[in-house]
């Protein structure tokens, strides 16, 4: 049996902020905030001894709790809150997870596909819970449900999309060559789940919370069409090489 040592909150901390992955074109809210607060919250939870896995199951369990009270309670500004401060938990706890394992020299692929696993059903049971509570609260016209409906759809296709096409270019040994810059990160930020997580504290208010909600879902499928021709056009680019 391997033993995995504990380390000192401030000794997890520094070497945490020294061995960060690069965070070139990722969205915005993600590189400059969530990834920043995931180090504190791994080097805690490593310190306690909390295991990668374990910060795993914590963090689907602050996004379940979030994704009932939006498909159960009815809405408020105060519930709004809370949504909005629980998905936002679980979204820094996931993007811990694999600094614990690295830090802890625990990774494994049960791990990894225990983290993909929950990122799998997180967002889309966010969007389902929002068509939930669209029907309950009655407060909005028909049409609005459709949005939700949409919009997972969307994040599904999408992370479908972005696995598959890593993995294909994985299998072929071919470098993926995405998008980089810090322009890119500010224009991604639309489809930043924490983006999503915030708004929100706008679910008190029905009509400000779909017009939000709305215009996030139009813009998200805006750089999901244009990620999958990108995607489309690098594996068949790929294919010409490798047949070639």
């Amino acid at each position: 049996m391997t033993t995995v040592k504990t380390p000192v909150y401030s000794h997890a901390l520094y070497l945490l902020n020294t061995a960060q992955k690069p965070g070139h074109g990722v969205p915005a809210y993600t590189r400059w905030v969530n990834r920043r607060l995931a180090r504190y919250a791994a080097a805690a939870a490593a310190s306690r001894g909390i295991s990668a896995n374990g910060i795993t199951v914590i963090s689907a369990a602050f996004s379940a709790a979030a994704v009932v009270l939006i498909a159960a309670a009815p809405a408020s500004p105060w519930l709004g809150a809370a949504i909005a401060v629980l998905l936002a938990a679980g979204y820094v706890l996931d993007s811990a997870d694999g600094q614990v394992a690295r830090l802890t020299g625990t990774s494994s692929l049960a791990g990894e596909w225990l983290d993909h696993l929950v990122d799998a059903v997180r967002v889309p049971a966010i969007h389902l819970a929002v068509l939930v509570g669209i029907v309950q609260g009655g407060l909005l016209p028909e049409w609005s449900a459709w949005l939700p409906l949409a919009y997972t759809l969307t994040s599904v296709g999408h992370f479908m999309s972005q696995i598959l096409a890593e993995q294909l270019l994985k299998t072929w040994e071919i470098p993926a060559q995405a998008p980089t810059g810090t322009v890119r990160s500010w224009l991604l930020l639309p489809t930043d789940m924490g983006t999503l997580c915030w708004i929100f504290l706008a679910w008190g208010n029905p009509v400000l919370f779909i017009a939000a909600y709305g215009g996030l879902f139009f813009l998200n499928l805006a750089v999901v069409i244009a990620s999958v021709q990108r995607k489309f056009i690098a594996l068949s680019g790929a294919d010409r090489r490798t047949n070639a």
